[in-house]
C-alpha cells in the first residue's frame, strides 16, 4: 500500500528543492516571502549565521493604518517599499529573492517590483 505524505512533508521537500542553490550569505542575504490568506510577510535572512536581519509585514502599524483590513496588491507594494527602506538603512543592497514556492504573479510580483524601486538589487 502506498502511503501519501502529508502537506507539511511535501512542502518541506518542495522548499528544499527550491533553496538548493539559493541561500543567504553575509554579502548577499536571502529575501524570503511568505503569503498567507490574510497577510504578507517578508524577511531578509543570513542563512550562514541563521539570523533575520530585517523583516516587514502587513501587520506593521504604518501599513495597518494606511490600508486597514485590506491585504491586496497595494498592501504588497507598501510592504515591498518598507522592506527596501529598512534594508537600505541597514546597509543591505544586494539580496537573493526567494519567493518560497509562490507564483511570481499578483502580490509577490508587486512586492518584488516595489522592493526594487526602493533600492534593492536582485
Amino acid at each position: 500500500m502506498i502511503k501519501l505524505k502529508n502537506r507539511k512533508e511535501l512542502r518541506d521537500i518542495r522548499h528544499k528543492r527550491l533553496r538548493k542553490n539559493l541561500s543567504g550569505t553575509s554579502e548577499r542575504p536571502r529575501l524570503a516571502v511568505f503569503i498567507s490568506l490574510k497577510n504578507i510577510y517578508v524577511q531578509i535572512v543570513d542563512d550562514t549565521k541563521g539570523i533575520t536581519l530585517v523583516s516587514a509585514s502587513t501587520k506593521e502599524k504604518e501599513i495597518v493604518d494606511k490600508f486597514g483590513g485590506k491585504k491586496n496588491v497595494e498592501a504588497a507594494k507598501a510592504v515591498g517599499t518598507l522592506i527596501g527602506k529598512k534594508a537600505i538603512e541597514k546597509g543591505i543592497k544586494e539580496v537573493a529573492f526567494d519567493r518560497g514556492g509562490f507564483a511570481y504573479h499578483g502580490r509577490v510580483k508587486a512586492l518584488a517590483e516595489s522592493a526594487r524601486e526602493a533600492g534593492l538589487n536582485f
